[in-house]
Parts: C-alpha cells; structure tokens; sequence
C-alpha cells in the first residue's frame, strides 16, 4: 500500500462551471490516479479518483470539468466546491511498484454554465418515403417516423443549430428496417467530418450508443447496411445528458431504464438486490449469488444469469416469484428457486477444491416437472457482462458493469475473456454470442432470432453469450444441469468431471462445513433455529470471506484485513472452536508489524496501510491474549511477546505527545486529552476529521493490561511492572478524562470522542466487552448510556422517529444488555436484527440496513462478517461468557423461557472458554428445573454463575450435587463445584 504526491497552491474562487486541463504521461504499472482539490482549512477534500487508471506513455491532454469533482472527505456541511486553496496529483496504490509521472501545462478555464435546453434540431436525409419526413425522428413520439427510399447511399443528418454536448444516442428503429451496419460522424462545419462509431452487426430495434462527453454542431448517421431490401427506417433518436454516459454504469442504467422489464438485472433499474458469497476456506476467490438466481463467477468478471422458455411464455427475475434457502438450511451452498407452477426451477451453487490451486466454482440447474402431463421448453443460460454485485456499491471495486470482451466455444466449452472457461457436463443444444451493438441476448431469444456467433470480439467489453437446452419432462421427471468454472482456469482440473464426480464433491462440500461449523452442540427448540442457523452460516461466511489467511470482512467492497475486525472476528472463531485460522491470522499479521511497533490498521495484497488507526495497537495484543485464553499455548504466546512489547513501545510514543504540560495544566476541556493516544480516524464516524475517540482508548487500555497478563504469565518480571506502571497511569487518566468530557459537554452519558460529547452507544458497548471495563466506567452514566440508546432503539423499531438507515454493528449492543442483565432488552434487538436480514433464509449481515428495504443504495458487502462476528459474539453470551473482574464463568444469563421451559429440555455442548470446554442441560419437571454443568473445565477463582434465570423469579430452594446451597438470590446462583448437578426449585 502507499501513495506520493505533488502539490500546487492554485487559491481561486470558482465560478459555477469551469475546468482544469493538464498533460500526463508516465512510465508506470496502473495504480489510482487522484485529482484532489483542496479548501484553505486543509480538512476538506474534493476529488477525481480514477482508480487503477492505465496511464498514457505519450502525452495526453487531461480535461476536468466540474461535473467530474465529487466531495471525498472532510467535517464541512456544505459539499459544494466554490474555492479551492490548492490542487494534488497523487498516485496511490492499486498494484504497487513503481514508476514516473510527468504533468505539465495546467491550466484553469471558466465555463458557461451547464445546460440541457438547446434549440430544436434541424434533421436532413438523403431520401424520404413520402410525408415520412426526417424530422419525425426528433419529435418525440415514436409513432412518426422516418423511411428512406431505397438502401444505396443513405444517411441522416442532425445540425443542433448550436455547438452542444450530449453522451449518446438511442436510436430507435422501425421494425425490420433497422441498419444492420452503420456509421456516427461528428462536425463543426459539415464539411469536415470525423468517424466517432461504428457498428457492424445490429439486429435489433433498438441501439444504445455510448458516446462519452461528445461535443459537435452536427451528427450524421451513415446507414451502411439494412437489414431489409427496401429502404431504412428511424422511429425516434434521443440524445443522451452527458450524466449518462460518464461511466459504464451510468450509460447501462439509462440503457436499462429505456428497454422492456427483465432484459437487463433489476439494480440497474434502481431496484435493490440481495446476494450471498460462495467460495472455499482461504481462498482469494469469491463467487456471488443473488436471490434471483443470478451468479457472478468472480470479482469485477461476469454472470451466467437464467430464463425459461415454455410455448410462447419467457420467465425470468422480472416475471417470477423467488424462494431462497441453504444446503441443511445453514451451510454455505445456496439454492434460488423458482415456483412456476407445474414446473420447478432451481438454481444451486457450491465452490469445491484445493484453495488457490484448483478451487471450481460448480452450478447446478435442476428442471422438475410437478404436473401430470409432459411438459416441454428451453432453459437459456445467459452469459453477461455484468457483476452480481450492484451498481450502487461505489466502494474500491465498484458493482455493476463487469466484462466480457471475448467470448469462444471450442470443444464444448465456452472461453470467456481468455481466463475463464464454463465446462458443461452436458451437451448443450446451442450456443450463440453476440457484441453489445448487435441488440440485448433477451430481447433476441424472445423474437427467436438465431445467434450465430460460435465466437465475438467486443470493443465495449459487454458482449453476451447464451447456452440453450431443451427439455421434455414426463410427469414427475427432472433434468439436472451442470456447470463447472474453474476459478484458477482449465488448466488447473486434473480429472474428466461428470455428474458422478460433481455430486461426490457436493457431498464433501457438505461434510467439510458441518464439520467447520458444529463444534458446539446445539439442542434446542425449533423456535432457536432462526438464531442457530444464522450463527452457523456466518461462521462459515467468515472463513468464505477470507482471503489466505487474512480474515476479511467482506468479498467485495472490503476486500481487505482490518486487525479491529480480524481480532473481533477470531474472537468469535475461537468461542466456537475454530482455532487454527486464528493461529495463521496472527502469525500473517505480526508480519507486517512495523519496526517501531506501530500496527497497521489494515493489511491488504498491496502490503500494510500506513494511515493511523490507533485501536489497532491494543487490538493486536487482545488478539494474541484471546488466543492465548482458549489455547494456552504458552510457547505461541511467548512467540509474540516481543510484538506485544514493541506495540506497548509505540502506544508509549503515542501516550507522551498528549502528556505535555500543555494538556496537563489547561483547562478542562484542554486537560480532557490529557494521557490519551492521538486522535485517529478508526471510528467510521470520524472518517472526516481525526477524533480523540474513546473506542480508540478503550482498545489502548485493554492491550495494556493483556500485556501486562502476557508479561505475568511469561514471568518477564522487568517488563511486567514497566507495562504495569504504563497501564495504571492510562487508565487513572482515562477516566479522568471521559468525566472531564462529560463534564465539559454537560451529558450524563459516556460521549463518543473527547472533542464532541457525541452520543455513541454502539461504540461504547467495547468498554463492556471485550475491554471488561464495566466495574470501572463511571455510574450511572454507563446505565444512561444504554438506556438512551434502547429508548432510541424502540422509536426507530415503532418508526416513531425519521430515519432512514442504519449499521448492524448495533448488534454487538445484544451483548451490553446481556452483560448488564437485562436479557429481555437483548431479545428484542435479536428479533429487530434478525428481521432485517435479506433473504431471510440466507442469514447473512449486511453492513447497512435502508428503512425501506428496496432502496437500490450502498450497503457494504453480503455477509459483511464483522457485523456477522459481532452477532456470534453477542450471542454466545447468551449461553456463556467470561467475567474478567470476577474470575467467574457465567452460564444461561440470557436463555429464552421457551428453551427452558421445552419439553424436551434443551442442551448446549462443547462450548470453548477461557477455562475449557463447558456443556450443560436443563430439563424442566413441574415447576422445578435440573441443571446439568458438565464438560473439561478448570473451574474459575470465584466459580460458576447462573444468571437470570427463569425470569429472575426467586427459587425457593437450590441444591448442587445434591446438597442445599443457600449463595443464590433471584438474579444469580452461584456454584462453587464442577461438574454439577444443580437442581432450581420453585415449588413450596
């Protein structure tokens, strides 16, 4: 990772359009280029971020206009750019290496001001059939049109009267005259013309020119070629806004938006989709369902996207009603099925291999015949140049547009791109390809218009492909469909696939995850499942989304190591058991370590990133304590203490630049930052302006006293009492510092950061768990907390507020009311959280939830597993949790009465903990309840606790092994001996 720059101070008040132009060339790899523009404070950033931009080797002119600007970052409210103190040319890492840049010849030019009103055009042709005048193509209904006579020599020309910009075209031909082949000619003088587009092949009504940011006074359309033998024919020509066509994405919505329902995937229509991850532990590859059966076979590729064909009906996303589920409900292989009646349609996808060697991505069609009589069609798999992942995920790797340039059947098998080939393990009955400008592959198949292309070469890089099968199923039949895609190409698999060899390697799929993710026993009533199975699933999601070794929060938009997520996240790994991945996960990161004992925030395939994140030293040291805890692999540990000691070094360094006399003897909103790290941006919320945060300290704190526990644990006498002093003072001036803020700001809640008094309860929740500092935050500030926080929760669940999205970070807040003993406020954000999940049978988290669930906007990655590990985390809770400050397990602390009160009784078995592996049963009889602690635990100082019980309803009598106890009150029952036989009795 990295980045270097350049920069020009260029203080200017803008005017309200204008542009800069510049000269580049370069000798280096493609990285991002970043044109920033910055206002006199230095905190507010305006940009042109062309990321992984293919520098010219010769000199290119460069033009920036206003419309290209978007704001990047900073505290100002108003985003609009109307002065700019300086300029910056940064090149910032996309690849790495290394390289030259050469700019010259900047220059700064007012413009008039941008505007879509121009006079109407003027259209002349070389012919006209009767009153079919030229002019009907510019009038706005496409019940006039224009036809030429004859096809030799033709062409239309529009004179825009004025020099006008425009991003395109659609043209909009008369049925069975459209030009097959034609030419678009721009001119400022009609003398003098150049060639802008070409299309040689067209066979459909309607073409979607993209003409990036054109500029002209005249347009001629040279109508080469028809595809009748009498004359050409235009209903309607639409000149596109320049907005477009800026990018890919915006000429395909706009091409989508104008063309029937269902030819192109529903984001484009700004319709919100859902998707899951499909993939292999640590492997670098993910592939993408959607729950409309559509799957992205690789990150930034292509879909293969499915549609029916019975009589004269079609089906696909648009027309059809969708059901989603798991393998066994909560494994990693999932399935999109659509009902259609008398015929099942399911789409089931699975990845299985070696990772990072010959990992296969496997797509199983399966046809059902439900009725009584023979039913026959087509099933058309869609080869398309676009992603599963939408349009309106901006972040690092934008959604939406993918690519094909190429598309080749030989031998049976479709090459796509030159690095991905689709192996059919069935004869298929056709194949046909087509560019972009030869029409859309579902308007074609629905006017049964043969493709002929076996292979195509596209310029635009959105060329299509279709696999057709025939089916004729008896009543009861199936057919079954299978597709293989290596993720590392054809070369890597070494076996002749059938459909025997594929259902083996589902089969182990299956076993490999219900061996991954059932290291806790789960027995509980069905009413649990919706809570279990998303437990389970996002367990795998997580080692799905990694990548190696790093521990990753998504696939796609966070498709980066973040050590505040990663140390999270292996939390949650470690409380259910899976430990080895955690194991590499440290051992990666404490690689990229820097030598002064700074953590990187965030390690990615570029190497670590230097931006300041100061959780991330203390967070790496929890980590190595976690490990530790459930481990007790004392020589790992001792592995890693000089990592702990450098990172305790650079907390230190940290710790003394707000330990001057300035901040020791200000006044009390200066002495506030007294003892603290340095402000930093790991806080989302202070991404615009580096903050003092809390969470920040927290984090700092909690690795100081790990380390001091590491040191204890390794007898470093020496470094032991030096960290231990470090600690001490830390957290005097900690808390010293959280009453100044409140005092300062006049709230009775714990703010956020220093600097704001700010309101953040799903931050301050880390103070709780896992920073244990609960004895020591200050009261009731700490209760006022979370209670304003519920308060808010309840009016945003009743939508007696306005709000309009939020994070499921909040979910970690499931945990704080556990923790504070009051299970029933838990319950309810578990069912508010697992309600928002999209699908609801795929379990997955995303990063952030719209109010109104069909809002095509941002929302991180599906699974984000940092939102999903916060969950696992929160919920383990519920069966155990560890309190630091007491020496104490505590058990049961927020069970459902229905669990407890089954039947059948309910069990938990194998759960991990800092003192072993503890299980337990409760089974209830009348109105008393036998609680059974068994399992390998090294019982704790203070004991086992049961907490909140039966609805802290006051048992009259209590035995443990079969002897009274009377340490039991309504909230708590404690239990000094393991394993136990405890017997809650609430009978007179």
């Amino acid at each position: 990772t990295g980045y270097g720059g350049i920069q020009k101070f260029f203080p200017i008040d803008l005017p309200e359009n204008f542009e800069f132009t510049f000269n580049v060339k370069a000798e280096s790899p493609s990285n991002n280029f970043e044109i920033k523009f910055i206002d006199s404070t230095g905190n507010n950033v305006w940009w042109v971020n062309n990321r992984n931009y293919d520098f010219p080797k010769e000199w290119k002119k460069i033009r920036v206009k206003k419309r290209h600007i978007n704001f990047a970052w900073g505290p100002t409210t108003d985003q609009s750019l109307k002065r700019i103190d300086r300029m910056e040319f940064t090149i910032a890492s996309h690849v790495g290496g290394k390289g030259t840049i050469w700019i010259d010849d900047l220059k700064f030019e007012p413009l008039q001001p941008e505007t879509n009103i121009y006079p109407k055009p003027l259209v002349l042709a070389k012919s006209q059939s009767f009153d079919l005048v030229p002019n009907n193509v510019v009038d706005g209904s496409i019940e006039s049109y224009w036809k030429s006579v004859g096809i030799i020599n033709q062409s239309i020309t529009i004179d825009f009267r004025t020099r006008r910009e425009f991003g395109g075209l659609k043209i909009d031909w008369l049925k069975n005259y459209q030009a097959k082949s034609f030419d678009i000619s721009i001119s400022e003088d009609g003398k003098s013309w150049e060639k802008v587009y070409s299309v040689s092949s067209n066979s459909s009504d309607l073409s979607f020119i993209k003409l990036s940011e054109m500029e002209a006074r005249l347009l001629r359309i040279n109508l080469i070629e028809s595809n009748s033998e009498e004359s050409f024919g235009i209903r309607e020509i639409k000149f596109l806004d320049i907005k477009n066509s800026l990018t890919p994405n915006d000429f395909l919505l706009f091409t989508a938006k104008n063309s029937p329902k269902g030819n192109y995937p529903r984001y484009f229509l700004d319709e919100a989709s859902f998707w899951t991850v499909l993939g292999v532990n640590n492997d670098v590859k993910e592939a993408l369902i959607n729950t409309d059966g559509m799957i992205e076979v690789d990150k930034s590729a292509f879909s293969i996207e499915p549609m029916l064909q019975f009589g004269n009906e079609f089906y696909n996303w648009s027309n059809v009603s969708a059901n989603q589920t798991l393998e066994e409900k909560y494994l990693p292989i999932p399935k999109v099925e659509w009902n259609l009646g008398d015929i099942n349609f399911n789409v089931e996808a699975f990845a299985n291999g070696e990772e990072n060697k010959n990992s296969t991505l496997f797509l199983k069609y399966t046809l059902t015949n439900n009725s009584s009589s023979v039913k026959d069609g087509k099933l058309f798999l869609m080869i398309r140049p676009f992603q599963v992942n939408p349009h309106y995920q901006w972040l690092n790797d934008p959604g939406g547009v993918g690519k094909i340039n190429s598309l080749n059947e030989k031998d049976g098998k479709i090459y796509v791109n030159d690095d991905k080939v689709l192996i059919p393990l069935e004869k298929y009955d056709s194949f046909g390809a087509i560019t972009f400008d030869e029409g859309n592959i579902v308007e074609l198949i629905k006017e049964n218009k043969t493709l002929k292309n076996e292979s195509v070469l596209d310029d635009s890089k959105l060329a299509s492909g279709v696999l057709e099968y025939n089916f004729n199923l008896k009543p009861g039949e199936e057919k079954i469909i299978y597709l293989a895609i290596p993720f590392y190409g054809e070369e890597s698999i070494k076996e002749n696939l059938t459909k025997d060899i594929v259902e083996k390697k589902l089969t182990e799929t299956i076993e490999f995850w219900k061996e991954k993710v059932n290291h806790i026993k789960f027995n509980l009533p069905e009413s649990a499942d919706r809570i279990v199975n998303t437990y389970k699933s996002n367990l795998a999601y997580i080692l799905i989304n990694r990548d190696n070794v790093g521990i990753q929060p998504g696939s796609r938009s966070y498709e980066r190591s973040w050590i505040r997520d990663g140390a999270l996240t292996s939390s949650a790994l470690l409380k259910a058991g899976i430990v080895k991945e955690v194991n590499d996960y440290i051992d990666w990161y404490t690689s990229h370590q820097y030598e002064n004992g700074k953590v990187p925030c965030v390690v990615d395939k570029r190497g670590p990133d230097p931006t300041p994140e100061n959780d991330s030293h203390g967070e790496l040291i929890y980590l190595i304590r976690e490990y530790f805890n459930f481990t007790k692999d004392t020589t790992f540990l001792r592995s890693k203490n000089e990592n702990v000691k450098k990172a305790v070094e650079y907390i230190e360094s940290l710790i003394s630049e707000r330990s001057t006399d300035h901040f020791k003897n200000g006044n009390d909103s200066v002495r506030a930052y007294y003892g603290l790290v340095t402000e930093s941006i790991s806080h989302e919320g202070y991404s615009a302006k580096p903050m003092h945060s809390y969470w920040d300290n927290f984090f700092t704190l909690k690795g100081l006293k790990d380390a001091v526990e590491i040191q204890k644990i390794l007898d470093e006498k020496e470094s032991y009492e030096r960290i231990k002093k470090v600690r001490d003072t830390f957290k005097e001036n900690l808390y010293t510092s959280i009453n100044l803020a409140m005092k300062v700001r006049a709230i009775d809640y714990i703010p956020g950061c220093v600097e704001l008094g700010d309101f953040d309860a799903t931050s301050t929740t880390i103070a709780l768990t896992p920073c244990n500092e609960f004895i020591n935050l200050p009261k009731p500030e700490v209760y006022n907390t979370f209670d304003k926080y519920f308060e808010f929760f309840q009016k945003r669940r009743d939508n007696k507020i306005d709000w309009i999205n939020y994070t499921p970070y909040e979910n970690r807040l499931i945990g704080s009311f556990i923790l504070l003993d009051q299970p029933e406020r838990a319950h309810l954000l578990i069912d508010y959280f697992l309600n928002d999940q999209v699908p609801q049978s795929w379990y997955a988290f995303a990063e952030v939830v719209w109010r109104d669930k069909k809002t095509a906007g941002f929302i991180g990655d599906i699974p984000h597993t940092w939102v999903g590990s916060d969950f696992l985390n929160a919920i383990r809770s519920m069966f155990v949790y560890e309190n630091e400050s007491d020496e104490s397990l505590v058990l049961a602390s927020a069970l459902y009465q229905d669990w407890i009160d089954s039947p059948n009784g309910m069990s938990i078995e194998n759960l991990p903990t800092y003192y072993g592996e503890i299980s337990y049963s409760i089974k209830k009889e009348n109105e008393n309840y036998t609680f059974s602690i068994y399992g390998d635990v090294n019982l704790p100082k203070n004991g086992i606790k049961i907490k909140n019980f039966n609805h802290s309803i006051l048992p009259s009598e209590v035995t443990v092994n079969g002897k009274k106890i009377k340490s039991f009150t309504k909230n708590e029952i404690d239990i000094k001996e393991f394993p136990a036989t405890v017997g809650i009795n609430y009978g007179n």
